[in-house]
């Protein structure tokens, strides 16, 4: 089906449909970031930039160190800028579990 099919069959939809279309996909929004990814078996499953095994709270960790955004990009030369604007997004919508994430690695 194409966008414009889907599109077609949306408008078609009553009001209590299209709400309903709008909490699924808002649901779906919730669990997929651009350009970040769950995988089991990689970084124990924590959320990495894609592409890459390198954890958004092990960025977030060195930024809250004084890292800067050059010298991250540095250190972990897979990374791109773009990376780092999802990793913060990331990283701002979810802080418990960054917050959860840094407080293990500290303790391990």
């Amino acid at each position: 089906m194409t966008l414009k099919e889907l599109e077609e069959k949306l408008r078609a939809l009553s009001p209590a449909e299209k709400v309903e279309a709008l909490r699924i996909l808002a649901l779906d929004l919730t669990h997929t970031w651009p350009g970040v990814e769950k995988r089991p078996g990689v970084a124990g499953g924590a959320a990495c930039i894609v592409r890459t095994r390198i954890p958004i709270w092990t960025l977030e960790g060195c930024r809250r160190l004084g890292w800067s955004e050059g010298r991250l990009l540095e250190e972990f030369p897979t990374l791109r800028a773009g990376d780092l604007v999802n990793a913060w997004a990331y990283a701002g919508a979810h802080p418990a579990e960054i917050e959860e994430a840094l407080r293990e690695n500290e303790a391990a």
